[in-house]
C-alpha cells in the first residue's frame, strides 16, 4: 500500500507544489515511486476561481526547472475535511498553515498534521516567497525539510 503525502501551504501556487514536484523527483531518483502518492494543497480559495486553480506561480515554477524538475498541469486546489481521511501525513510550510489545517480538518498536529522543517530538526516555517520573493531559499528549505521526510518514512518501515 501506498503512502499518500499531502504538502499544504496558503495558496498551492509556490511553497506546497515546490514540495509536492521535490519530493515526487527524490523518490523517483530513490526507485521508490512505487511505494508513495504525494500531492498538494491550499488552505484558502484566493488561487481558485469558479472552481479552477491557478497553475505554479512563474517564479515558482522557475525554480524547480533550475533543478531539472517539471511541475506541468498543476493547479491549486484546496484542502478538504475529508483529505484528512484519505492521506497518511499532511505537511505545512508554517504555523498559520498548521492552524489552518487543523481547523479544516478537525483534528490536531501530531498524529498526521506535521510542519516540513520538523522532518530535518528545525522548528522554522518555509517562508513565502510571494512575500520574501526568495525562491532559491524556499527551494533549499524544502528540499531539505523533503529530505529529512523521505528518510523517516524510508527508516519507518
Amino acid at each position: 500500500m501506498k503512502i499518500k503525502v499531502l504538502f499544504i501551504c496558503h495558496g498551492n501556487i509556490c511553497r506546497s507544489p515546490m514540495a509536492e514536484f521535490i519530493f515526487k523527483d527524490m523518490v523517483q531518483k530513490a526507485g521508490l515511486d512505487g511505494r508513495y502518492y504525494v500531492a498538494s494543497a491550499a488552505t484558502s480559495t484566493e488561487e481558485i476561481w469558479n472552481g479552477v486553480g491557478n497553475p505554479v506561480y512563474p517564479p515558482a515554477r522557475e525554480e524547480l526547472a533550475r533543478h531539472g524538475i517539471s511541475c506541468a498541469g498543476k493547479r491549486a486546489v484546496q484542502l478538504t475535511r475529508a483529505d484528512y481521511e484519505k492521506y497518511d501525513l499532511l505537511i505545512g510550510m508554517d504555523e498559520m498553515n498548521i492552524r489552518n489545517m487543523e481547523r479544516m480538518t478537525g483534528h490536531r498536529r501530531g498524529e498526521k498534521i506535521f510542519k516540513l522543517l520538523e522532518f530535518a530538526g528545525r522548528s522554522q516555517d518555509v517562508a513565502d516567497p510571494w512575500y520574501t520573493g526568495d525562491f532559491r531559499r524556499t527551494y533549499e528549505d524544502v528540499a531539505d525539510g523533503c529530505e529529512g521526510l523521505l528518510r523517516y518514512l524510508e527508516d519507518s518501515k
